[in-house]
């Protein structure tokens, strides 16, 4: 699925769509650039599963949990680019990666070899000319049809 974006609220708008086919044990990985709209898309996601508080970006504490109709955790792996297996367990990612609630990680690039093979990737692209666009591509890891 393809989609384009042209503000923060359409992202959310976009994700939360796509949030209404997530359930618990469901992982999202995230893939863009710094400033592409990752932890916007995941806010959508955030309000699809009834989260009521306000959604921010852990990057500096890897994780936030939110209680909603259904648990979300939104991992940033940002400051884990050279993670290993280890670096991985110290923070629970194993423990919640296809768990008990819908686990949202952004810079998914960094783990790649720890991604669960089932899972659903979003790639979010700025697109040429408009700083403001963005390009939203949502797939199922290995091509399953979403």
């Amino acid at each position: 699925m393809e989609y384009f974006s042209n503000s923060q609220k359409q992202t959310e708008y976009i994700a939360a769509e796509f949030a209404k086919r997530l359930k618990a044990g469901d992982v999202v990985a995230l893939f863009g650039d710094l400033g592409a709209g990752k932890t916007a898309f995941v806010r959508g996601i955030a309000r699809a599963l009834g989260v009521s508080e306000h959604v921010t970006s852990p990057t500096f504490v890897i994780l936030n949990e939110y209680e909603g109709d259904t648990t979300l955790y939104h991992f940033d792996m940002y400051r884990l680019e050279d993670a290993d297996e280890d670096a991985l367990s110290d923070v629970g990612y194993f423990e919640y990666a296809g768990g008990d609630g819908v686990c949202a990680i952004e810079w998914s690039e960094y783990i790649k070899d720890f991604l669960p093979d089932d899972r659903y990737d979003v790639t979010i692209t700025l697109t040429d000319g408009d700083e403001r666009a963005r390009r939203i591509i949502i797939t199922r890891a290995g091509g399953a049809p979403l």
